[in-house]
Order: C-alpha cells, then sequence, then structure tokens
C-alpha cells in the first residue's frame, strides 16, 4: 500500500513511551528489522497534537535515529514521518490500522504558534 507523509510542522508530538525494541515474534523474541538495511527498529509512543485534535500513536524507527536528551512529556520531531495503511487476517478476524514509521526521533520545541498563545 502506498505511504502517506505526515505534515508535522504545526503539530505539537509529545513523547508518551520510550523507544524500545520493536518485537517482530512474540512468541520468540525476534526483533523486528529493516527489509531493506537489516536494521534492527524501534517503537516509540506518542501524542500528536494538531488544529486541535490529539492522538496517541506509535511509531517504528530505526534503531540509529533514537536520539540522546529525549525526555518523556518532553515534545520530540518526527522527520519523515509517514503514515502506511494496513490491513491482515488473524484467527479468522480481519484486522486493519495505519502504521507509522519515521526516519529519527528527536528531542524537539513546541511550534511557535503554540508557545506565546497563553500571553
Amino acid at each position: 500500500m502506498r505511504s502517506i507523509r505526515v505534515e508535522t510542522s504545526t503539530a505539537t508530538i509529545l513523547l508518551t513511551e520510550t523507544p524500545e525494541p520493536k518485537v517482530r515474534d512474540r512468541q520468540t523474541g525476534e526483533i523486528a528489522k529493516d527489509a531493506v538495511s537489516g536494521e534492527a527498529l524501534m517503537k516509540v509512543g506518542v501524542v500528536y497534537i494538531d488544529e486541535g485534535e490529539s492522538a496517541l500513536i506509535h511509531v517504528t524507527v530505526p534503531e540509529s535515529g533514537v536520539t540522546d536528551g529525549l525526555t518523556l512529556g518532553a515534545p520530540v520531531s518526527l522527520p519523515g514521518l509517514v503514515a502506511r495503511p494496513w490491513e491482515s487476517v488473524f484467527n479468522g478476524q480481519q484486522r486493519h490500522g495505519i502504521a507509522y514509521r519515521a526516519a529519527a526521533v528527536a528531542a524537539g520545541a513546541f511550534p511557535g504558534a503554540v508557545v506565546g498563545a497563553g500571553a
């Protein structure tokens, strides 16, 4: 399926879960790897806030894209964020959703429009 770029320039993105290895197979504990590079993948939880709406999402990033200085509750940036719709059949039930992927997760800042909003 097609990947859709997610515009993040006006959004506030806050870290809600620290990066941890993305598990490919829960039974064996196998860590997910990038299909092209073979690099281990990490999962990070964020709240994405834009235009008065918010969503809790998990974003997959390559292990090398996890930067130092990440703090729970603090703003982060997700360069190259894309959304990819998916569907599958599991135990006879059809499931679907949206998978998010970014090139990195880095300490960020609040968008300029939000910083002075309370003044």
